[in-house]
């Protein structure tokens, strides 16, 4: 049982989707030449768009590995040199807390959880499986969005916050799905760390896409960008390496080279593209991404203010601060984010119920030991609140 004398709020909880989570919804004739289950080598295997989905290798779900069984992997803690697909070690029966949200209350009870904001774990990877058509991207993922509502509501009981899934390739429709899922009480909206795909690719924060943003800023609702499949082994590619994203079936290269450039990307759009400029109410959040990369992405910002001067209607480096806060990999030195972003800047996500994330999300406590107490409330609760509330935006 926890040991705090508070209940936590996790920013980074998930779900394992159903097997008709895609399907469910959408348009009987679109299901069948878009997402379709088959079997492949004995195994069943999601087919998106014609090609077999490699993002997740096990899209079922049924087994799946226990929460928290890569915890020491990730910690560094290897002794035995085991690969990663080793490190998993014995697999479990699918938990009914894993796909209903009564179970996962119940559960959340036991572990001193008071909310959560719930992601996906497949659906992340469908819109670079799409990108080719915005009107597929934009009919699956209102589809997948009403499953999310139907089987796990975007703010039940005030205590379960599910994410839905945005796409600005059309942005008409990107409004319009926006304003579908505020009437049905969303309160984060997820939008993938890429380069809006089309003819012509853009950035998240071109003008053009100013309608999204405006109503976000309207709503005071915030933008989490979770890790995600974000096209960027293209990139990779281009060096020799594996274009393909599968998860946990990363290359030394693609590491060292991939792991923050998608969020990186992202959050400096925002930034230099001007989006917290016109739309002062927009909050973003970094979920999953780790923070390894931050101290760099501030050092280069404030470079870039003093060789540009003039460009910047505000200090990009307190832009920053205003507008986004940070959920840090259990692992890292969070004491180190803290003296760049601040500590009401930084979030507790615990990926649960992820092998690579924490088997029990209060444990997260544990790596703030240098804070004060107040300051970990924060991390541990408060800041994730904040983000909730629409009062709790910047003036």
């Amino acid at each position: 049982m926890p040991k705090l004398d508070y209940r936590v709020v996790d920013a980074d909880h998930h779900y394992y989707e159903a097997a008709d989570a895609f399907t469910r919804y959408l348009d009987p004739k679109l299901a069948r030449r878009n997402f379709q289950w088959t079997e492949l080598n004995g195994r069943p295997t999601l087919i998106i768009c014609g090609k077999v989905s490699h993002f997740i290798p096990n899209p079922t779900f049924d087994p799946v590995a226990k929460p928290g069984s890569l915890d020491n992997f990730f910690r560094g803690h290897n002794p035995e040199g085991l690969n990663i697909r080793e490190a998993f070690g014995e697999l479990e029966p699918i938990s009914p807390t894993y796909r209903d949200r009564d179970a996962r209350l119940a559960q959340m009870d036991e572990q001193g959880v008071e909310a959560c904001w719930m992601f996906p774990t497949l659906a992340v990877g469908v819109e670079e499986a799409t990108k080719h058509d915005a009107a597929i991207t934009h009919a699956a993922l209102h589809a997948f969005n009403e499953w999310i509502f139907d089987d796990w509501g975007f703010a039940y009981q005030n205590r379960i916050f599910g994410t839905p899934l945005i796409s600005l390739m059309d942005i008409d429709k990107a409004v319009a799905e926006v304003e579908w899922v505020l009437e049905r009480g969303a309160r984060i909206l997820h939008l993938r760390s890429a380069p809006v795909p089309g003819p012509k690719r853009h950035s998240i924060a071109d003008p053009i896409y100013d309608p999204f943003w405006a109503r976000v800023n309207e709503a005071r609702a915030t933008v989490a960008f979770h890790a995600c499949e974000t096209g960027y082994g293209e990139y990779a590619a281009h060096w020799g390496e594996p274009e393909m994203v599968e998860a946990f079936n990363y290359s030394p290269y693609t590491q060292v080279t991939q792991s923050d450039r998608a969020i990186v990307d992202s959050l400096a759009a925002l930034v230099v593209h001007g989006v917290f400029d016109r739309f002062p109410q927009v909050r973003a959040a970094s979920i999953e991404n780790g923070s390894f990369w931050v101290h760099g992405f501030l050092k280069n910002l404030a470079k870039a203010e003093r060789m540009n001067v003039g460009s910047f209607k505000q200090p990009p480096l307190e832009n920053f601060r205003r507008h986004v806060a940070i959920a840090p990999f259990y692992e890292e030195d969070v004491i180190h984010l803290a003296g760049a972003i601040g500590a009401e800047n930084i979030l507790m996500g615990s990926d649960f119920p992820h092998a690579e994330g924490l088997a029990e999300p209060w444990t997260f406590v544990k790596e703030l030991e240098k804070f004060s107490d107040a300051e970990q409330r924060a991390i541990m609760r408060d800041n994730t609140l904040r983000l909730l509330d629409p009062a709790g935006a910047p003036d």
